[in-house]
């Protein structure tokens, strides 16, 4: 249910009073990088986790003590307990600090502290293409020398993870809409890359998102930096902010791409322009139109920041993606396996229309639907956008946080679709698409869980066959 949230800066000077620091849940792709910069600022830190990952296993190389148990003993000598909204209130771990009155925080709440010691945050936000465009933005300032610390909701190839620790006053992060935890935040820069109908679990409609992105910019200090192609985007910026900087294709936008690629070429490059005049021509390695409003809303962000155009345009052009945004996994048998984090009508569309302009024979589409409320709401999206590929394959829905209230089910979104098969695991859809694809097709699995075990598993039996 949506209700109206507030920063709670309650705990804004903690880090001044503790040094031992213990994190619930430590393996989080939000909360792996929250625990590295806080212990590159000389605190203690220890975690708990109960899934292993790459990110678990990146923390406890750094000689951080990490439990594969929730347990009342893990908060023992702590002097804080950091959370993720994931964990319960029942979590032993909870229960026991706040028996022992030990400060509990959750994640957002943290980084909120955690970025306001910065002089220069900048906060991405928008319903799409936020962890792509923090880390083009990550990308262009540490390769332009600036130094900047980093928060990814991904990992960035330049850098081996998802998080940067620099020595400057700039931090970079994702600013998430869902249950309002951006309002946690308060940037010196805001960047808005759209607004969409989403998380209606939470927001209920349209007008509560823009509402609530409203009092994320009236909480940006400097600059609002702001897609102008998108009107849901501009009524999200707060009446704080009268001149926002602007970008997009639209000729009265501040900062301004105008295409120069052929129509057949698989990367977009396009002309730079800043208040009319052309600063650069930038030229892309990752596919698709939507990541020309990424990267020129990275760009504009680090133009405003002091980064010369031959820097910004070297550095996005070197750009090769993150982990589980059209990330090629293999070429095995003459088929190309890919993965996707697309969970939404908008980014499915983007995403699959690129693919069907990248000259393969067939793109064949596993899709798994990302909780009941969302594939109900928005089920008639879902199948236009599914509807794009040659052949969609939808997987049982992931549940997430919710029951199925909705009575919904993946077959309820393929009577919709043509050319499609609904079938449950992904052992049987790894078997369907090995037995049915050929040499010149792209298998790419898309969804906001995890399917891409499902991309792994058809990789691997490919390149069995192929031996």
């Amino acid at each position: 249910m949506y209700v109206d949230k507030f920063c709670d800066k309650s705990h804004d000077d903690i880090l001044d009073k503790v040094n031992k620091i213990h994190f619930v849940g430590i393996g989080g792709s939000g909360m792996c990088p929250l625990a590295e910069i806080l212990m590159s600022k000389g605190y203690e830190i220890s975690g708990s986790d109960t899934s292993d990952g790459d990110t678990l296993r990146r923390i406890i190389s750094y000689g951080i003590p990490v439990y594969m148990e929730h347990a009342p003993s893990n908060v023992e000598g702590v002097d804080a307990v950091v959370y993720t909204a994931a964990v319960k209130s029942d979590n032993p771990e909870l229960v026991a600090a706040r028996e022992q009155g030990i400060p509990v925080i959750e994640r957002s709440v943290m980084l909120g502290i955690v970025t306001r010691k910065y002089a220069n945050s900048v906060a991405v936000s928008g319903t799409h293409g936020k962890t792509t465009t923090t880390a083009m933005i990550s990308q262009i300032l540490i390769g332009s020398g600036l130094e900047p610390s980093a928060i990814i909701g991904g990992k960035l190839p330049l850098i081996g993870g998802n998080s940067y620790i620099g020595d400057s006053d700039i931090i970079v992060c994702e600013a998430c809409e869902y249950v309002d935890t951006f309002l946690q935040l308060t940037p010196a820069v805001s960047v808005i890359l759209n607004v969409d109908a989403d998380h209606l679990d939470y927001f209920e409609n349209l007008d509560n998102i823009k509402k609530s992105f409203r009092k994320f910019t009236a909480q940006t200090s400097k600059t609002v930096i702001v897609n102008g192609d998108d009107k849901n985007a501009l009524e999200g910026v707060s009446e704080k902010h009268p001149s926002p900087i602007t970008f997009g294709f639209g000729q009265d936008n501040v900062y301004r791409a105008e295409l120069t690629s052929c129509p057949e070429t698989v990367y977009d490059a396009f002309d730079f322009y800043c208040k009319g005049e052309k600063l650069c021509n930038i030229e892309l390695s990752v596919p698709g139109k939507h990541n020309v409003y990424n990267a020129l809303a990275a760009a504009a962000t680090a133009h405003y920041m002091g980064v010369s155009p031959e820097q910004i345009a070297e550095n996005l052009h070197s750009f090769t993606g993150v982990h589980r945004r059209f990330e090629i996994l293999g070429n095995p048998c003459g088929i190309t396996v890919a993965d996707d984090f697309a969970h939404h009508p908008t980014e499915i569309t983007a995403t699959l229309t690129a693919a069907m302009q990248m000259g393969f024979n067939r793109v064949w589409n596993i899709f798994q639907p990302h909780t009941y409320s969302r594939t109900a709401m928005l089920l008639d999206d879902f199948a236009k956008a599914l509807s794009i590929v040659d052949k969609a394959v939808i997987l049982e829905i992931l549940p997430v946080r919710e029951t199925n209230t909705y009575n919904i089910s993946n077959v309820d979104l393929g009577n919709k679709v043509r050319n499609s098969i609904c079938i449950d695991t992904f052992e049987e859809a790894a078997k369907y698409v090995i037995e049915n694809a050929k040499q010149g097709d792209l298998i790419l699995t898309m969804g906001g869980g995890n399917v891409y075990m499902c991309a792994n598993m058809i990789r691997d039996k490919l390149a069995e066959l192929e031996k």
